[in-house]
């Protein structure tokens, strides 16, 4: 049974939250506890808004227990009538994240069937025991570097897989390969972009993020690799030009790296798409064909590497 460290701040900071609330001997302190349970986060910035927020309608909904339980009554009707009033503003104060933490004091409040000001007191340092606990526990959150890493090095390796075996076909034609490597991407640049998301929400005062970039570049690679696959299919014979794209393309699989060396690509592909026009033209259809979703590749090509070049600050 695998423990996650959201589990784990749980655990520590209900029982913490509980005790401080005890110790100050705040009424309904072990609400201070289910507080905690309400605002433990997975990112810092989910973090912090959702504090605030939660903060903020908890003081909304004392003011409006304070207007309506007593000017309505104590029963039932005021609580629907509260939430009727009170959830609304919420939603357009946009701070529905803090509904049901406020209505926890609400309820207090109501089952108090009197509002003093010690009351009101004693819930608003219930609230900043409980946020507060919760708050400062979501400060710590694990690094995901390694994972991250990880990540981009299994991307790599099946970027440098899928380049090899394009070129393995343009210069011999064989159709063996599976293309299990396309998924393998596809599901990897999901879950890292997610992953990568949730490191730039932990990094609260960092202006660049490496990582978040960087999948980002490698998705919009990604698009083009996968357009390039119904292009490839369509050579139906080996040629002089498959074969030296053959060679760029290999050469290219070995440069997969986070290091942004596209411009050297580039140059070559500029002599290459030279040299090809100064080929003689096709002498039938099928020539005419190949020639154009070869020349189609290279643009392609280009594109993928005008991409890289242009993301600036992806080193890993």
């Amino acid at each position: 049974m695998k423990i996650g460290y959201r589990t784990l701040k749980t655990a520590i900071g209900t029982p913490v939250a509980i005790f401080i609330a005890q110790l100050l001997q705040l009424e309904n302190y072990i609400s201070a506890g289910i507080l905690v349970v309400l605002c433990i986060k997975v990112t810092r910035k989910r973090s912090v808004i959702a504090s605030w927020h939660r903060f903020a309608a908890c003081l909304l909904g004392m003011l409006f227990c304070l207007l309506i339980f007593e000017s309505i009554g104590y029963h039932p009707l005021a609580v629907g009538v509260l939430l009727l009033l009170f959830i609304p503003t919420t939603v357009k104060l946009k701070i529905t994240e803090g509904i049901v933490t406020s209505s926890v004091i609400i309820l207090h409040l109501y089952g108090s069937e009197s509002i003093s000001l010690s009351l009101i007191i004693n819930e608003v340092i219930l609230i900043s025991v409980g946020i507060g606990t919760a708050l400062l526990l979501n400060l710590y959150m694990p690094s995901l570097e390694d994972d991250l890493r990880s990540m981009q090095e299994r991307v790599e390796s099946n970027f440098t897989k899928i380049l090899k075996e394009v070129a393995h076909f343009l210069e011999s034609g064989d159709e063996s390969w599976t293309g299990k490597e396309i998924n393998e991407t596809a599901d990897d640049l999901e879950k890292a972009r997610s992953l990568a998301y949730r490191d730039v929400e932990n990094h609260l005062l960092r202006s660049h993020h490496t990582y978040y970039h960087y999948f980002k570049m490698r998705s919009k690679q990604f698009e083009i690799l996968e357009r390039m696959l119904p292009l490839i299919s369509r050579i139906s014979a080996v040629n002089e030009q498959a074969k030296k794209i053959a060679i760029f393309f290999d050469d290219l699989a070995e440069g997969v790296h986070p290091g942004n060396t596209a411009y050297l690509y580039l140059d070559r592909l500029k002599e290459m798409r030279k040299d090809f026009r100064q080929t003689e033209l096709p002498k039938s259809r099928e020539e005419f064909e190949i020639r154009a979703s070869l020349f189609t590749l290279l643009n392609e090509i280009e594109q993928y590497l005008i991409i890289k070049k242009n993301t600036k600050h992806v080193e890993g």
